[in-house]
């Protein structure tokens, strides 16, 4: 059985280890541990901190976690992350990871994020990356197990449509436009509309 989150939100800590130092906030329903004092719990709040990396994030969750491997949600949400950091990729029970409101500024830091299987939430909204051409539909494309995004349902189509219809302009020749489709990854000539 687990319990309630293990909220260090609020702590004005820089760096994950920062944590160590920190007593958890009390919630509603108290935090159980176990023998060795360490939390029944697979849900971390870091959230509204000023965390800068991800440095020690393995060390900080058998800190105070019971079963490291198995967190499933991860609040990093307002911070002041600018990359996302491959740690969170070893992190293979992760359910739910909350991103939103740092500095994350180049889109291709989501690939990333495509080897963790059993993601299905994320949120994002609130960094750079929000602003670029095609984020959302980007951001699926690489993690099509996505059921919501920036607290917006992932619709099945727009799955299908990203995953099967991601097609990749490779050049125009004199009134000819070729692209290579999804899942034949042959080439095909599309006439140009003068």
């Amino acid at each position: 059985m687990y319990g309630p989150p293990v909220d260090l939100s609020f702590k004005d800590i820089s760096s994950v280890t920062g944590a160590l130092s920190e007593h958890p906030r009390s919630g509603l329903r108290p935090l159980n541990t176990n023998s060795k004092r360490k939390y029944l719990s697979r849900t971390l709040r870091l959230s509204n901190n000023s965390i800068t990396d991800l440095v020690g994030l393995q060390y900080t969750l058998g800190f105070f976690l019971a079963e490291p491997s198995q967190l499933g949600w991860l609040d990093l949400s307002f911070n002041k992350l600018t990359c996302i950091d491959p740690v969170l990729c070893e992190l293979h029970d992760l359910r739910v990871l909350y991103l939103h409101s740092n500095g994350i500024w180049n889109l291709s830091e989501i690939d990333k994020l495509g080897e963790l299987q059993h993601l299905h939430t994320i949120t994002l909204h609130g960094n750079a990356i929000e602003t670029s051409k095609g984020y959302r539909k980007y951001a699926i494309s690489v993690m099509p197990q996505l059921r919501t995004m920036d607290f917006s349902a992932v619709t099945h189509a727009l799955t299908v449509l990203v995953t099967h219809a991601n097609f990749i302009l490779i050049g125009v020749n004199i009134g000819a436009l070729y692209i290579i489709g999804g899942f034949a990854q042959s080439c095909v000539k599309v006439a140009c509309a003068n």
